[in-house]
């Protein structure tokens, strides 16, 4: 099940991508039913906060009618940055699932491990590695073609 709601994180990627955005998407997941998705909305938006975990968390709430996010799973096609993995760690989500790693600028697990910081009052499982292929590739042909753009 979780390559499929990773495919599901994946449309939402590609969602961003159309609109030149950093293909990035997020789906969360409760009792087996997708409550919430997003995708990345940065420039269309003007808003440095419009991440796609952020969005999505924001949607799960107002789906679920409160902020406690307690057994749902967030799908990410990126590791998260560190401002929305401690957004994920406040929402209490319970397991984040990343298809690919971000080196330079991840919050959990590459630069940081804000999720699984035995100092904070909440943890989140983090399972790392899901369609991680189809989640970089989509980011690399990206960049590539803004590089490919700007010349």
């Amino acid at each position: 099940m979780r390559e499929y709601y990773m495919k599901e994180a994946l449309i939402e990627a590609n969602k961003a991508r159309e609109l030149e955005e950093v293909p990035i998407g997020a789906v969360i997941v409760k009792d087996g039913q997708v409550i919430a998705r997003a995708h990345n909305l940065r420039e269309t938006a003007k808003d440095p906060t419009a991440h796609a975990e952020i969005l999505a968390i924001q949607k799960a709430a107002k789906f679920l009618g409160g902020w406690r996010l307690s057994g749902c799973e967030l799908y990410v096609t990126v590791e998260p940055c560190p401002m929305c993995a401690g957004a994920i760690i406040l929402s209490r989500i319970d397991t984040l699932i990343i298809g690919t790693m971000d080196p330079k600028g991840g919050g959990a697990g590459s630069l940081f491990n804000i999720p699984e910081d035995e100092r904070l009052n909440h943890k989140t499982k983090v399972i790392k590695g899901i369609l991680k292929d189809e989640c970089a590739t989509l980011m690399k042909n990206f960049f590539k073609y803004l590089r490919n753009k700007n010349k």
